[in-house]
């Protein structure tokens, strides 16, 4: 497994498609080719040639079916060289704010569009696993969109005709955030009581949503409307930290995300964030070895019939 120390780097050791295909084949198949057809895994399988020359077609030993390494991956479908998948990919997982579609295509030279769908197709397949909370947990809302105009005041309010809500929880340097209709008991308490272990202690401002967590909970309140921000050394600055990261993320890279997508921005956020601590080769690496799987561009608009199908 290689090991890159820059996009320069992964860039001067993968410039070729052949280079590419042969090394997303090490990372998924370690070896040894599976048929994605019978799930046969054999270092045997038939390697067919063009012309004398193997571009990486196999045909299955057993079912004898037809594959290659993009088959049931999120690369399946795409007209695009793997080189430029690699390079999108490696800036996606390094850049901390994200890169825009825009300024991908310029980069690899494909159109906005194009851009657009392959962001859209990563950042559907990264790591989304639930964290278990059961340490001091921070757990604060936050709004996402444009501000309402009230006649005479200009921009400014929460109302939910503009805005979306946000509920997220941090816990050991891991987080979690996800697009919600309201701030309510009936919206937010089943998440807590799926993810944050009973008697564990949770900290939260001053919200009355968040009261009756003192019969489950050790409840921590902080007073922000009294300007209080640290009480006993209980806090909620590492949450509304992650916030101040996304909305300057959306601000400044995407410059808008509607509420349709919001919860797949939130995602790509929460997984930079959990894996801070890997280094920028490791996370592209894990990412190439882990499953993924096509997105098609009817299921990521939402359209009816892929609504209905999924």
């Amino acid at each position: 497994m290689a090991t890159f120390h820059s996009l320069l780097q992964m860039m001067d050791t993968l410039h070729t498609e052949e280079d590419c295909r042969v090394y997303l084949e090490n990372m998924r198949w370690n070896g040894k080719p599976i048929c994605p057809h019978c799930g046969s895994i054999s270092e045997h399988h038939y390697k067919l040639t063009k012309d004398g020359k193997f571009e990486g077609l196999y045909k299955c030993k057993d079912c004898r079916c037809r594959f290659t390494v993009r088959q049931g991956t999120m690369f399946e479908g795409s007209n695009l060289p793997l080189k430029k998948w690699f390079y999108a990919i490696y800036l996606f997982l390094s850049h901390k704010k994200g890169i825009s579609s825009c300024q991908l295509a310029r980069d690899i030279q494909v159109t906005q569009k194009t851009a657009w769908f392959m962001l859209h197709r990563i950042r559907h397949n990264v790591k989304d696993d639930d964290a278990n909370f059961d340490d001091m947990t921070q757990m604060d809302e936050t709004y996402m969109g444009g501000k309402t105009r009230h006649h005479g005041k200009g921009l400014q309010g929460r109302s939910l005709k503009e805005k979306t809500p946000i509920f997220g929880m941090i816990s050991d340097g891991l987080v979690y955030a996800k697009v919600v209709p309201n701030v309510k008991q009936e919206t937010l308490f089943p998440i807590i009581d799926k993810l944050v272990r009973k008697g564990s202690t949770v900290i939260t401002d001053e919200l009355n949503v968040y009261n009756p967590l003192y019969k489950e909970y050790e409840h921590k309140t902080i007073p922000h409307k009294k300007h209080i921000y640290v009480v006993d050394g209980y806090h909620t600055n590492s949450i509304e930290g992650f916030w101040s990261h996304i909305k300057r993320g959306v601000k400044g890279i995407y410059h808008l995300a509607s509420k349709k997508h919001l919860q797949k921005y939130c995602k790509e956020f929460v997984f930079r964030y959990n894996t801070r601590k890997q280094t920028d080769s490791d996370r592209f690496n894990d990412f190439l070895r882990s499953f993924t799987e096509r997105l098609y561009y009817g299921e990521l608009l939402e359209k009816p019939e892929w609504v209905y199908n999924y």
